[in-house]
């Protein structure tokens, strides 16, 4: 299943206690709360080991959430937008990452630009909720998907980075 180094970074992402979704007014700011704590000890984690690879921000009541997320092939930063809302079933259902340029250009994606994680990450959230929270979807669901996607694309010059024309990527 998942590495070494991937198994260590996601045990020290803080599981969550808080079973709630944006429905359940009253306890959904302290699962957002715990959220945003998972996500910051997550970034903490990733800067320390120079790994630093997305930015998110969201909405004032937590259901909308937007960034960037990057990955370096060949030396070169792929940058692209990330957005998400949380389903009115969360925690039982994770959100749908999308990255709306993306759209059309692999199959491992759904309209709109959403990407697919119903394979090997679906069943991961489904053993994990509701202690898997955004932290862990970033980690094991877009990271991973990132990193297998992005070199294809670009191997197929479906994506190019941008201070490199599209010839030189041919």
């Amino acid at each position: 299943m998942a590495d070494e180094a991937t198994r260590k970074a996601v045990s020290q992402i803080p599981l969550l206690k808080t079973h709630a979704g944006p429905r359940e007014r009253a306890l959904w700011p302290q699962r957002l709360k715990e959220e945003y704590q998972a996500l910051i000890r997550f970034v903490e984690q990733n800067k320390a080991a120079d790994n630093d690879w997305f930015r998110l921000e969201s909405n004032a009541d937590g259901t909308r959430w937007t960034g960037t997320c990057w990955f370096v092939h060949e030396l070169l930063r792929y940058e692209f937008r990330l957005e998400f809302d949380i389903p009115v079933t969360y925690p039982e259902t994770a959100p749908e990452l999308a990255i709306p340029e993306l759209d059309g250009k692999t199959a491992k994606m759904y309209r709109g630009g959403r990407i697919c994680l119903t394979e090997h990450f679906a069943p991961l959230w489904a053993r994990n909720a509701p202690r898997f929270g955004l932290a862990h979807l970033m980690a094991l669901g877009l990271g991973p998907w990132l990193a297998v996607e992005v070199p294809d694309l670009v191997g197929k010059g479906l994506v190019t980075h941008k201070e490199r024309p599209r010839e030189a990527a041919e």
